[in-house]
């Protein structure tokens, strides 16, 4: 379906009229070709690799999910990236949206699986950007260092198949694995988010917030 104009307007999490998301877009772009794939791919790449993941980041603050905060950042987990990935989208000009679906990550580290109790990444985020006429969805959560370190291909950017987690890693083992589709959103529900959160991973939801509480005294 095509993109109506909500998908090229600013909301309070895809803040892309803020000064700090139009410049951090104005300098991931810079000397590329005026065409929104060639936009779109300079976008995928600044997001993909210059904010490092960091899976353990996850804020209770809803102000942390701003675009314009995590533009400030140098790691983020997959949700807050991909909202920067489409603020930055839309601030170019690109209609854009954010997706998610729940995944099984069977390389998980063990620290990581003992931390949420299970291999399942509920509510993994990507973008959605329309590209020739077509929503294409992009994950930007791996850098490419992390990727190189686990044995792991970096998501390449593609504006016809998009770049979705792989389901195997270089050696063939069994690696990303999508188990349900969430759908696409126009902003960030956060709430939803959380609401599962706090019923698949209990402990982690309380370290969580209780990390939160002490950060804000």
């Amino acid at each position: 379906m095509a993109p109506g104009p909500e998908t090229l307007a600013p909301t309070w999490f895809i803040d892309s009229d803020s000064d700090a998301v139009r410049a951090w877009a104005s300098r991931a772009v810079a000397g590329a070709a005026n065409d929104p794939v060639a936009i779109a791919e300079r976008l995928f790449y600044a997001v993909r690799d210059g904010i490092r993941y960091d899976p353990y980041r996850v804020s209770r603050d809803p102000a942390a999910y701003r675009a314009s905060a995590v533009a400030a950042c140098d790691a983020n987990w997959c949700v807050p990236k991909s909202v920067l990935l489409a603020a930055c989208a839309r601030a170019q000009g690109i209609p854009a949206r954010l997706g998610f679906a729940d995944v099984r990550n069977h390389l998980s580290s063990d620290k990581l699986s003992e931390r949420m109790g299970t291999d399942l990444f509920a509510w993994h985020g990507y973008a959605e950007l329309w590209l020739g006429e077509r929503w294409v969805k992009l994950s930007t959560a791996f850098n490419i260092e992390l990727c190189e370190r686990f044995g792991v291909r970096a998501l390449a950017f593609d504006p016809e198949a998009g770049a979705l987690m792989h389901p195997y890693d270089q050696q063939g083992r069994r690696h990303m694995e999508y188990v349900r589709e969430r759908g696409s959103f126009d902003d960030l529900p956060l709430d939803a988010i959380f609401a599962t959160f706090d019923e698949i991973y209990p402990a982690m939801a309380a370290a969580d917030a209780e990390r939160d509480a002490a950060f804000h005294g």
